[in-house]
């Protein structure tokens, strides 16, 4: 197996995120990491320190190549809740099909884990927890200034909800929840906040 000094850092977290991403840390053997990554059990230990160390790094890996981009995407939209819509559209059909369907999100499967304990990973999952929250709360002042939502309507406590919401999509996805039902489910949490239609916008009788 390739030593520490002929192996991509990347190339391995890459694939180490992967196992921690499906299974999780504490039931992912090192072997198992070994056997995904090609790079035997002294570089790897060598390179991370330890399990633990390997797990951090493709944690933060995991956020900065699949949180972080949809957050500042979300962040910067400029259609209100439909931008809104379109991230929690967007999130389910990536936990409900194609290649990693079932297996939740990386950082909310660690907030279920007892890896949360850690203190270097705490710090990363608050700091996606912020960043996250950071983007609901943009849109939503979007989606205020567009005239959206209901005049009353708490821009801070509505994202810190949003935020929660998608913690949930993600844990009810890996449980076996379908994609209709967690877009109802989004529908129905974002139903409260709308501002009524206007009677230029109401359906023909």
């Amino acid at each position: 197996m390739p030593d520490i000094k002929h192996f991509n850092p990347e190339i391995v977290l890459d694939e180490a995120i992967q196992v921690f991403w499906r299974h999780g840390l504490p039931t992912t053997g090192i072997q198992a990491l070994v056997s995904a990554t090609g790079v035997s059990r002294s570089s790897l230990y060598a390179t991370f320190g330890n399990k633990d160390g390997l797990y951090a790094a493709a944690l933060d890996r995991y956020i900065a190549q699949h949180s972080t981009p949809a957050f500042a995407h979300l962040a910067q939209a400029s259609a209100g809740l439909t931008s809104i819509e379109e991230f929690f559209a967007g999130l389910i059909e990536v936990r409900c099909s194609g290649p990693v369907a079932g297996w939740g999100c990386m950082v909310t499967n660690a907030y279920a884990g007892p890896e949360c304990a850690d203190t270097g990973i705490r710090t990363l999952l608050e700091d996606h927890h912020h960043m996250l929250q950071s983007a609901m709360r943009a849109a939503l002042t979007n989606a205020a200034d567009l005239g959206q939502l209901q005049p009353s309507c708490d821009l801070d406590a509505s994202a810190a909800v949003l935020a929660t919401l998608a913690y949930g999509v993600n844990l009810r996805s890996r449980a076996g929840a379908d994609a209709q039902t967690l877009t109802d489910t989004v529908a129905a949490a974002l139903a409260p906040l709308r501002a009524p239609l206007t009677p230029q916008e109401q359906p023909p009788q």
